[in-house]
C-alpha cells in the first residue's frame, strides 16, 4: 500500500497515507453490499446463493460500467479486515454457498488478511475472486492456496477497445497472464454432489454491441489455450446505463443476432463447458442496489466453528 503496483497501472500511490491511484480509494476498504446474491453463473449461485461481497472503487472504470456507483468509489462503508473476516461468517449462516469477492483487486492485501483469519477460525466455504481480468500475475500468485475459483472477464482482444472504453491499452496481454497464473492454481473445474463448483475457473465475455468479431477472437485464443478445462461464460447482458455520443452502439443493447453469431462460433470451436443467456438478462433489474446491506456490524454469535 506505500507504492501500489497491485494491478498492471502500477500507480506507485502511497495509499496508506490516503493518496489514491486510478481504482480511487485509499487503503480503507470499502463494501457496497455483503449479501446473498441469486444472479451469477447456476454453478456459484445454486438454489441457496452466493455470499456476494461489492467493494468500491475498481482499476478499470469501463465507459459503460453497469455497477458505476461502486466502480468510482461513491457507494459503500469503510471497514477493517476484522470486519471482513465477520462478514464472511456471517453470509456463511445465512446459507452462502461459497464467499464471492467482487472488484477485489484493489484490496488484496486486506483480503488475504481477513482470509488467512477465517480459515484458522475453521472456515472452509470456497472463496471465488471475481474480477474484471485487469490483473498483475504477482498479485494472484499471492492469493495461492486462498482462492478456490477464479472468475475473471476477458473483455477486450484489442488494444484499441481496451484503450476507448477502459484506458487500459495492456489489457489483452494482462488478462492472458492473469488467468494463465489463475488456471495454473486451479487447472480442472471441481463440482460437489449438488453441481456446485468447489474448484476452478469461469471466464466470462460480456458481448458488446458491433463487437462479435473481438469476441470471436478471444473464445478462439481460450479454447485454443485452456479447451474444456476451463469453463465459459457468454454474456449477452450488457446494459446500456447512458447514450453514447462518440461509441453510439453502445447506447443499444446487444442485438439477437449477434448474440447467435457469437453462440453458434463456440459451437463450431467445440467448446461443451459453457453458459450462455437469454434476451431477459439485459435488464436492469439483474443490477443488485448498493444499498450497505450487510457491511454494518450486528450482534452475531461466536465464528468458531
Amino acid at each position: 500500500m506505500t507504492g501500489c503496483t497491485l494491478c498492471p497501472r502500477r500507480c506507485m500511490v502511497n495509499r496508506d497515507l490516503g493518496e489514491v491511484g486510478y481504482c480511487g480509494v485509499d487503503s480503507g476498504i470499502i463494501v457496497a453490499r455483503a449479501a446473498l446474491h441469486f444472479w451469477e453463473e447456476p454453478c456459484i449461485s445454486g438454489s441457496r446463493g452466493s455470499g456476494t461481497v461489492f467493494f468500491s472503487g475498481c482499476n478499470l472504470k469501463c465507459i459503460y460500467c453497469q455497477n458505476r456507483p461502486i466502480a468510482i468509489g461513491q457507494s459503500g462503508k469503510r471497514i477493517t479486515a476484522e470486519r471482513l473476516e465477520e462478514i464472511f461468517f456471517e453470509l456463511r449462516e445465512k446459507g452462502a454457498l461459497n464467499i464471492n469477492l467482487v472488484t477485489p483487486t484493489h484490496f488484496v492485501p486486506q483480503i488475504r488478511e481477513a482470509i488467512i483469519s477465517a480459515k484458522e477460525k475453521g472456515f472452509s466455504l470456497p472463496f471465488v475472486y471475481n474480477c474484471g481480468g485487469y490483473e498483475s500475475p504477482e498479485t494472484i500468485d499471492s492469493l495461492e492456496s486462498l482462492i478456490n475459483i477464479y472468475i475473471p472477464d476477458f473483455k477486450y482482444w484489442s488494444s484499441e477497445a481496451a484503450t476507448a472504453f477502459s484506458s487500459a491499452p495492456d489489457y489483452p496481454e494482462a488478462a492472458k497472464a492473469a488467468i494463465a497464473q489463475m488456471h495454473r492454481q486451479c487447472p480442472l473445474p471441481r463440482f460437489d454432489s449438488d453441481g456446485i463448483l468447489q474448484s476452478g475457473v469461469i471466464v466470462r465475455h460480456m458481448l458488446l454491441p458491433e463487437h462479435v468479431y473481438e469476441a470471436k477472437q478471444i473464445m478462439k485464443y481460450l479454447y485454443n489455450t485452456y479447451g474444456d478445462s476451463i469453463i465459459y461464460s457468454i454474456m449477452s447482458q450488457y446494459t446500456p446505463m447512458q447514450n453514447f455520443d462518440k461509441y453510439p452502439a453502445l447506447s443499444r443493447k446487444v442485438k439477437k443476432k449477434e448474440y447467435e453469431k457469437l453462440v453458434n462460433y463456440c459451437i463450431e470451436l467445440g467448446i461443451e463447458n459453457a453458459y450462455i443467456q437469454d434476451g431477459k438478462s439485459a435488464e436492469k433489474s439483474f443490477i443488485p442496489p448498493f444499498d450497505n446491506e450487510g457491511v454494518q456490524q450486528t450482534e452475531r454469535k461466536d465464528t468458531n466453528e
